[in-house]
């Protein structure tokens, strides 16, 4: 964890450098996960194994004022075989499910849900190769290109892969995305879980906040994805926030790491209990990122989903009785006016 020391010399080195021009109001993309689509194995059975959200869920969410629903899903079910086509009873599913929370007036961040594998081979081995990511993320990308408030997030999560690595495979699904003509907000994940508290720490083979600056996207339209826990080793499976004052202090050095590098971030998952610590370090990781709208386009809670149980800690599904108290605060937090995200890059620019 980085040291108090080391996070004023990062927020200082920030302040004297230009803030690119970006708004500068809160972040626009404000809302929650919907999981349920990553569920079970390749082969399971929608309903039984695995699920999407329900419109009256849906509705829920919009109702609350979320603008964005991060949406899982395996990559094997919507691909069975690499470099083969899409299927179709998948990709309705996912379609159908799009159609929905647009319906419902919010944006969509789509996210193939396989921490860095397809089924147990990590990208970049044969067959899982750089060529095939691309290949897959180009049949995706052609499925919703230049759809208003559709948003590609190209992996959740990959965690074991050497930097140097993913950023070869990231590049290339960006490659094959803006080569189908695509034109969407692409969010661009780091390795080692893509953790904010860690990004600038080599943990296998170079730091995040060193290596993926060579992110290289021809229309120049991405933003990076982390993730932030508030347990005590950043994992989001604990129930108490030890780590609470350390995760504070991540999303401040990231936020110190995109105004020096003119960059863009999203928060794709934090999460966090109910209790006192975790409510007090969720609400100064919204007011950091609330008060950096230049630097943070947004984030979205981890999680809810009509098969999340209802003990799970984290989970503000809506169920019979009292609001979760973090779902109060991502209301509040959700109230703030926000200038609007460009989902999709104007032709020619």
């Amino acid at each position: 964890m980085r040291t108090r020391r080391h996070l004023t010399a990062l927020l200082l080195a920030a302040a004297l450098v230009p803030s690119p021009t970006l708004a500068a109001d809160p972040p626009c993309y404000r809302g929650v996960n919907l999981s349920g689509g990553e569920y079970g194995e390749r082969d399971g059975t929608f309903g039984t194994n695995y699920t999407y959200p329900s419109e009256e869920t849906i509705r829920y969410f919009a109702k609350k004022g979320m603008s964005v629903i991060r949406l899982p899903f395996r990559w094997e079910r919507l691909q069975p075989a690499l470099g083969g086509r899409l299927d179709e009873d998948e990709l309705k599913r996912i379609k159908d499910t799009v159609g929905l929370i647009r319906k419902h007036g919010m944006a969509v961040l789509l996210d193939p849900h396989n921490f860095g594998y397809y089924d147990k081979v990590q990208i970049g081995t044969a067959p899982a190769t750089d060529a095939a990511f691309g290949d897959f993320w180009a049949r995706l990308a052609v499925e919703f290109a230049n759809q208003d408030g559709i948003l590609f997030g190209l992996m959740n999560e990959p965690h074991d892969i050497k930097a140097t690595d993913w950023l070869d495979a990231a590049n290339a699904a960006i490659r094959s995305i803006r080569a189908a003509g695509a034109r969407n907000l692409i969010l661009v994940p780091g390795t080692a879980w893509s953790g904010a508290h860690s990004w600038e720490e080599d943990v296998i083979g170079g730091a995040n906040g060193t290596v993926m600056l060579g992110v290289r996207d021809p229309l120049d339209f991405y933003a990076y994805e982390v993730h932030q826990y508030l347990d005590i080793d950043s994992s989001g499976t604990h129930p108490t926030c030890e780590g609470a004052t350390g995760a504070v202090e991540a999303i401040a050095g990231v936020t110190a790491w995109l105004k020096k590098n003119h960059k863009r971030g999203f928060l794709g998952e934090f999460g966090a209990a109910a209790d006192k610590d975790c409510m007090s370090g969720l609400t100064e990781i919204y007011s950091t990122m609330s008060d950096n709208g230049d630097a943070w386009l947004g984030w979205s809670y981890w999680a809810a989903g009509e098969w999340w149980p209802a003990d799970e800690p984290f989970n503000v599904q809506p169920r019979k009785g009292a609001e979760r108290p973090q779902m109060r605060l991502l209301v509040n937090s959700a109230k703030a006016k926000a200038g609007a995200c460009a989902s999709v890059k104007p032709a020619g620019k």
